[in-house]
């Protein structure tokens, strides 16, 4: 599956467009990862903790994103864009979408 940002792939044509797809997940913070992110949040520099925790989430709501495209028939997906939201404070909702088509190489 080929997953893009832009409108076109090149190389390829678009010969059907299905249907926007999506993928997301809900992740809550870990009590004991929010201290150690409270201490390094003092001295500076990266979280890792939550760094990894928004990978994962990204990961997460492309697999699904893509499962849904390949249920309709498509092989790649177009436009596809990445959001965030806060559901509640210790938990944040990562959604992924874009546009599922079916592609052939020029």
């Amino acid at each position: 599956m080929i997953v893009v940002s832009s409108s076109n792939i090149a190389g390829y044509k678009i010969v059907k467009t299905f249907e926007t797809v999506r993928g997301n997940t809900v992740r809550a913070r870990h009590l004991g990862k929010d201290i150690l992110a409270g201490l390094k949040g003092m001295v500076g520099g990266e979280i890792e903790e939550y760094t990894k925790l928004m990978a994962e989430s990204r990961d997460q709501s492309v697999d699904r994103m893509i499962a849904k495209a390949t249920e309709l028939g498509a092989n790649a997906i177009v436009d596809t864009r990445f959001t965030t939201s806060m559901i509640m404070s210790l938990a944040a909702e990562m959604l992924v979408f874009g546009t599922a088509v079916l592609i052939e190489k020029e």
